[in-house]
């Protein structure tokens, strides 16, 4: 099977390398608009993007590193090594859009089992959003990177982003200055269960 929609989907990669070409304001419209086409549970359209450039990306990288601060000093989370190399990344690449879930309950509060799958099902449909975006780029010639290790540093962002909800990710977009490799996928046959 070969369409440009298929094509985006094998030709898509991580990118961890970025050159410092800006990427062009059109460009991350295209990008915000390809989320914001994405489906939704109950067309809720649980997201908000924030997009931040130049100045601004760099307040959030700084509240990125305040977060991975904290926790190394508290010693408390494995993977912190990989933060730092995300932090590393999203200082490199020109733009970092923030998704934030603005119905989601704060992560520690208990919530009741239809609250739950609510915040459940957002939660896919942001999913979706991100998978738009990045094979958009795709399309687009440029590389992103979906992040999660923001949840490292969840206060500090949660306190820049000033925005109500939750953070639930971050992506990072520009020219990519690598050109990963595939990589490894289990067959068909391990992840896919016929029933006829």
């Amino acid at each position: 099977m070969s369409t440009p929609t298929f094509d985006s989907i094998v030709q898509r990669r991580s990118i961890r390398k970025f050159n410092s070409t800006p990427v062009p304001k059109a460009l991350l419209e295209e990008l915000l608009l390809a989320g914001i086409l994405a489906p939704s549970a109950k067309n809720r359209q649980p997201w908000q993007f924030t997009v931040t450039l130049g100045a601004e990306k760099e307040k959030a990288t700084q509240a990125m590193a305040r977060g991975l601060q904290r926790e190394q000093e508290q010693a408390l989370s494995p993977g912190l090594a990989d933060a730092f190399n995300t932090l590393r990344i999203m200082e490199q690449a020109p733009a970092l859009i923030f998704i934030t879930n603005p119905f989601a309950h704060p992560l520690e509060e208990p919530l009741p089992p239809e609250e739950r799958i609510s915040d459940l099902c957002n939660t896919l449909s942001v999913g979706a959003a991100i998978e738009n975006m990045s094979l958009a780029a795709q399309a687009l010639g440029l590389g992103t990177l979906w992040i999660a290790n923001t949840f490292f540093a969840y206060e500090e962002l949660q306190a820049y982003l000033g925005l109500p909800g939750v953070l639930l990710s971050a992506l990072a977009v520009g020219y990519p200055d690598e050109s990963p490799a595939p990589r490894p996928r289990k067959p068909q046959a391990e992840v896919v269960d016929w029933r006829e």
